[in-house]
């Protein structure tokens, strides 16, 4: 399948099967956030897999009570590292949110290239889920995933079009309260 194939058909999945997910699979998915580029190459990333279902369910409710989280086989929590990334992105900010943001975006597009599904959670209680895991105080959790095979198939819930959201050679306002 082409890259642009699979980004079109990726949905966020909010209802999983059970089926265990095989070794093979889940070292590409892996591999698929190893390889992500980063800042200066820094690679300021760990990423925790959690297969206990008493884990999953702790995490599931540390999501703002998101159960469906937990009947996936595996929930993965994407962690950066503020001060190993790189420190002057834009010379402004750290790097490291962008950096775990496109690990996680390889990982979600080879998890659909191989039939899993997955789901940005950006609604999680960071200092709920750090004690569970052990995540010390100098690493920030940027978002969780349910990776598992769909047992669902989402609608597609539609893009702006290229000329909402694209401009040539200067900044121009599309008169949306985005600006």
């Amino acid at each position: 399948m082409k890259i642009l194939d699979i980004i079109r058909k990726r949905r966020s999945i909010r209802k999983y099967k059970s089926d265990s997910i095989p070794d093979d699979v889940m070292d590409r998915v892996m591999e698929a956030a190893r390889l992500a580029p980063s800042g200066k190459n820094g690679q300021p990333w760990k990423f925790i897999l959690v297969k206990d279902k008493e884990m999953k369910e702790k995490l599931a409710e540390a999501s703002r009570g998101q159960m469906f989280i937990a009947n996936a086989p595996v929930v993965i929590v994407a962690c950066g590292f503020p001060d190993k990334s790189y420190q002057r992105q834009g010379n402004y900010m750290k790097s490291w949110s962008i950096d775990v943001a496109c690990a996680i975006d390889h990982l979600m597009l080879q998890a659909q290239e191989d039939g899993l599904g997955t789901c940005w959670i950006g609604a999680f209680e960071e200092k709920e889920v750090k004690p569970l895991l052990n995540i010390p105080e100098d690493v920030k959790v940027l978002a969780l995933t349910p990776l598992g095979y769909p047992d669902e198939e989402p609608h597609d819930r539609g893009r702006k079009p290229t000329n909402e959201i694209f401009c040539y050679e200067k900044y121009e306002s599309f008169g949306s309260s985005l600006n």
